[in-house]
């Protein structure tokens, strides 16, 4: 699975674009500036429909009206984000794909989908027997918990991705170079 990955990796490299996204100063740093600030967007929206979930924010709000007037914005939002990130591992295939921390947040950004397609199941199911309590029922509460949880985790680990503590390219230990995907090809480092 890493050499495919790998090997997927270096033909994304091999397109100009990719290399010319990753060498342009002011392009580059445009896409990670929209992808940080649509983060902080979105994150905040669903912070604070989280956040009303464990009945910690807005409590005389119904759930309801707020998830809805929150829904659309930080859709778009997180759509941004999703289009911004993937500029950004484009822009640095190889790399990216042999980080031990993106490879961390690829696993924490399924679990948080889940978690969110499973939230939102629920709350749609039972939210007229709690719309207007100050909190929502305990399962709903661990849906909340998790979620802030898992991004939390997220925004951590995209931050760690472009620090070089576990880089292929510095023979790390052989059990982290397997969970970072090392294959053995100095060329790209």
């Amino acid at each position: 699975m890493n050499e495919l990955l790998y090997n997927m990796a270096v033909w994304l490299d091999s397109h100009g674009w990719s290399t010319g996204l990753h060498e342009s100063f002011y392009m580059y740093n445009w896409i990670e500036t929209t992808h940080v600030l649509t983060l902080m967007l979105s994150l905040g929206m669903l912070f604070l429909i989280d956040l009303r979930m464990l009945g910690y924010a807005m409590p005389g709000i119904p759930a309801s009206r707020i998830s809805s007037r929150l829904a659309w914005p930080m859709a778009i939002g997180f759509g941004i984000m999703a289009v911004t990130g993937l500029l950004l591992y484009y822009a640095i295939p190889v790399r990216t794909t042999q980080s031990l921390w993106f490879r961390i947040k690829v696993v924490l950004l399924v679990a948080a989908a889940i978690n969110a397609w499973l939230f939102h199941r629920r709350m749609n199911e039972s939210v007229a027997s709690w719309n207007n309590k100050p909190r929502a029922p305990a399962r709903l509460r661990l849906g909340a918990a998790l979620s802030i949880s898992f991004w939390i985790l997220i925004v951590i680990c995209g931050r760690l991705i472009a620090y070089d503590w576990f880089d292929c390219a510095k023979n790390p230990p052989a059990f982290i170079g397997t969970l970072a995907g090392c294959v053995v090809d100095q060329s790209y480092f």
